[in-house]
């Protein structure tokens, strides 16, 4: 079983750096072999969300599984139609009675929309300030939107949740994140597959008898970056946590950093567009 480290937040508390994504899994025998596969191997975090449609699924889960709710990190987030309504409290207790928690380790903005997520974030306080929502963060954040959150709340984010990978490098926002002590947390670490087959990546591996998906996965870990690799496949979830068992060195770093060419994986939602 993998031992995975943990990243302390600004706030005190402290978040596996690796966990399982559980974005697209529905059907419930799926997410749960996923998550007691993840379980199993030493997947401490579980991160869903109220669009994902299977927090229903992932309660159950974590209900049934032999470890404690204290030993087990779950992430869930607001949609965009409830920060237009306005309806932060109702949004995050519906998604609490779908989990069958009393609390939620993390509760992030899904979107920052606007005019809406600075509104969004002041009743997120609340909710942090009574403990049903040990910490509290964003997803999807620029810095401009970093910055306007600033200017209204003296509550920093502790993730900010973005894509993030080799081949889609952003050192601007990781470094502004780091300096603000913003945990920055990839979805998408994989780039959907993008990178699987790549040269160079498949080159380091050799090295270190790894796949060029774990190389990218551990470049991320090297950068101080949190992973939440989505899959509900039993060979890629264990595969997925072999990734703190080596070193890259710094010039396998920098040549990795390289293969940057702002590949977007993920899609903005139409009502953003």
């Amino acid at each position: 079983m993998t031992q995975v480290p943990t990243l302390q937040l600004n706030n005190g508390h402290k978040m596996p750096q690796l966990g399982l994504g559980v974005y697209k899994a529905i059907e419930e025998d799926e997410i749960t072999h996923a998550i007691d596969t993840a379980l199993s191997e030493g997947y401490r975090l579980i991160d869903t969300a109220s669009v994902y449609k299977n927090e229903d699924g992932v309660g159950n889960a974590i209900k049934a599984c032999a470890l404690p709710r204290e030993d087990i990190f779950v992430t869930t987030k607001i949609w965009n139609n409830a920060q237009r309504l306005g309806n932060v409290e109702g949004a995050f207790n519906r998604s609490l009675e779908r989990l069958q928690l009393d609390y939620v380790d993390m509760y992030l903005i899904h979107w920052p929309v606007p005019g809406c997520y600075t509104g969004t974030w002041n009743h997120m306080e609340q909710l942090y300030r009574s403990g049903v929502a040990r910490s509290i963060g964003v997803s999807n954040f620029d810095i401009n939107n970093l910055e306007e959150l600033a200017q209204s709340s003296g509550i920093v984010p502790a993730v900010n949740q973005i894509e993030f990978h080799p081949l889609w490098n952003q050192p601007e926002i990781l470094a502004y994140c780091q300096a603000k002590g913003i945990v920055v947390q990839a979805y998408a670490p994989l780039a959907r597959g993008a990178y699987k087959d790549n040269e160079l990546l498949t080159a380091i591996g050799l090295r270190y008898n790894k796949t060029a998906t774990q190389v990218g996965l551990r470049w991320l870990v090297q950068k101080g970056v949190a992973i939440i690799p989505k899959s509900t496949n039993e060979e890629r979830i264990i595969s997925n946590s072999q990734v703190f068992d080596f070193n890259l060195t710094e010039d396998e770093i920098l040549a990795i950093d390289g293969l940057d060419e702002k590949y977007r994986s993920s899609s903005v939602p139409e009502d953003l567009l």
